[in-house]
């Protein structure tokens, strides 16, 4: 039987790569996006060659992905895997200077869309069994706080923690669960996470010679083609140029007493 996966967020970086290296091996492929035009055009090249289902819709619309799921094909009834890559960051500025409604649109993507996929899917990965797996986009952000990381950092802090208790809950099932933390990576993400500034977007990369989608796409295809009694239960990976630094301090000021 043809293997199936799910890919949100499936139009650009990330879920884009996985998409383009799963269909590559064979995979058959339901791919989610917002961005109708993209989603179908990715569709289009990647049935040339292998079944590809195209789902224009938004992970936090609870009810939509709900209907979407609901209403998939007998041929995409049983899902070998899920990768919940549909996610953003939104500015970096200090908390007490943001957007609550960035706040909002990043707690409604990373945490409850995520939530809203898994929980709607996971009969149809439990009837697949050995060998389904499912690959949550998280961060180093969730490891490593760092300022302006705030909600984001917060947010995949969940997905790991989510990640390992979905272990624990599907035990017995021959389902797998991985949470995959990147560093910096150069993909879409940063530019929307800068308003779509260009020059913001080229200085956070300049020389730093970062992770690529394409590197993270090769990496979930390993995960996916573990032998089925293996789990990697979380992977932090950062381009060799990107370490830690020291604690900061707040030196001579009074507010720093």
């Amino acid at each position: 039987m043809t293997p199936t996966l799910f890919i949100t967020g499936a139009t650009s970086g990330f879920g884009e790569a996985c998409a383009r290296r799963f269909a590559a091996a064979g995979w058959s492929l339901i791919l989610t996006g917002r961005r109708e035009e993209r989603l179908h055009s990715l569709a289009d090249e990647l049935s040339a060659q292998t079944d590809v289902l195209p789902l224009v819709v938004d992970v936090r619309d609870r009810l939509a992905m709900q209907e979407a799921i609901l209403s998939l094909p007998p041929r995409f009834s049983t899902l070998r895997g899920l990768i919940n890559n549909a996610g953003l960051a939104l500015g970096t500025s200090p908390a007490q200077d943001c957007n609550l409604d960035d706040w909002d649109t990043m707690v409604d993507t990373n945490i409850k869309g995520l939530m809203y996929t898994t929980r709607l899917l996971l009969p149809r990965l439990i009837a697949h069994g050995a060998g389904a797996s499912i690959v949550n986009l998280g961060s180093i952000a969730g490891n490593w706080p760092y300022p302006g990381s705030h909600v984001y950092g917060a947010s995949k802090a969940f997905v790991r923690q989510f990640s390992l208790s979905l272990r624990c809950d599907l035990q017995g099932t021959g389902v797998r669960v991985t949470n995959l933390e990147p560093g910096l990576c150069e993909s879409e993400f940063s530019l929307v996470r800068f308003s779509g500034d260009q020059s913001k977007y080229d200085a956070v990369y300049a020389g730093a010679n970062p992770i690529q989608p394409t590197d993270i796409a090769e990496t979930i295809f390993w995960v996916f083609n573990q032998p089925a009694h293996i789990n990697i239960n979380s992977l932090e990976l950062m381009p060799i140029t990107q370490s830690w630094n020291n604690f900061a301090i707040t030196r001579g000021s009074a507010n720093g007493v």
